[in-house]
């Protein structure tokens, strides 16, 4: 049997005057399940990339803040007296957040019906929310720091002789897209943490953790050299040394080369290329 709900999306409004925003959040609220519960990101990096800087630690803290009261409001109402039969999501969520002119708003309530409302609010969060914010994440690409790396590497004619090459363990694989074999493999992967947000970078160095993890049981001996890309904003360099710090647990060979050391890097690999 299919249940009544309404929700509404919880905007960042920039500037009050023109109205432009941002979605962060969703909340969904079923008077007849006695249900409320809501989804808030805390990742700010499209904001900084439409509307420049804003205080992250203080949006976190807010959109942490609001999805906790929110569902705390909802979990108190399976133990307490249900939901007025006439409550509307907006009186509800004007108990968290009273309607002003601050830049968190609710929107106007959309309705639906819904078999699974957990399921519902998973998937709205995604359509409102999480398919926007989950694109920008860097200032600059893996990409646009192989560029970097390339300039001295084309200087040297190395460029030409790093070719693809598929790292391949029992339960995972991997496509490197330069690397260069002597005794053993050498790939090379350039990775951008010239991020919008600390905890992307986090998020980042623990994946080619777990990756790296991943490909230990390959066959196939190799060394990855991680050509890091370093975040411009001074404000990130505490976290880019954290995310070294992750980094530095992979297993296996490696070797960390900083875009500073481009030109080094560079006529030493030039130099290993020619013995072979």
């Amino acid at each position: 049997m299919k249940t009544e709900y309404s929700f509404s999306v919880l905007r960042y409004v920039h500037d009050p005057t023109t109205q432009e925003f941002v979605n962060i959040g969703v909340a969904v609220f079923s008077a007849e399940a006695h249900y409320l519960r809501a989804i808030c990101t805390q990742k700010y990096g499209r904001i900084t990339h439409l509307f420049q800087e804003i205080d992250g630690p203080r949006f976190r803290q807010i959109s942490r803040y609001l999805q906790e009261q929110i569902c705390s409001a909802g979990q108190s109402q399976k133990s307490a007296l249900p939901f007025e039969p006439n409550s509307s999501i907006e009186q509800v969520l004007a108990r968290v957040l009273p309607p002003d002119d601050s830049a968190f708003q609710f929107s106007k309530a959309g309705v639906g019906l819904s078999n699974d409302l957990d399921r519902t609010l998973a998937e709205l969060y995604q359509r409102h929310v999480e398919r926007y914010t989950s694109a920008i994440e860097a200032r600059r690409t893996d990409e646009d720091v192989w560029r970097v790396f390339r300039e001295p590497l084309d200087r040297v004619l190395v460029t030409p002789r790093l070719n693809p090459k598929r790292i391949v363990a029992p339960s995972y694989e991997y496509d490197f897209q330069r690397s260069w074999k002597n005794e053993i493999w050498h790939v090379y992967e350039p990775i951008s943490f010239d991020m919008v947000e600390a905890g992307s970078m986090l998020e980042k160095a623990n994946r080619w953790v777990g990756r790296a993890t991943s490909l230990m049981d390959s066959a196939e001996s190799f060394k990855i050299h991680m050509l890091l890309g370093e975040p411009v904003d001074d404000r990130l360099k505490e976290a880019f040394i954290k995310a070294q710090n992750i980094l530095n647990k992979m297993p296996g060979k490696k070797e960390f080369i900083r875009e500073s050391e481009a030109n080094a890097f560079a006529e030493e690999l030039a130099r290993e290329v020619a013995k072979h």
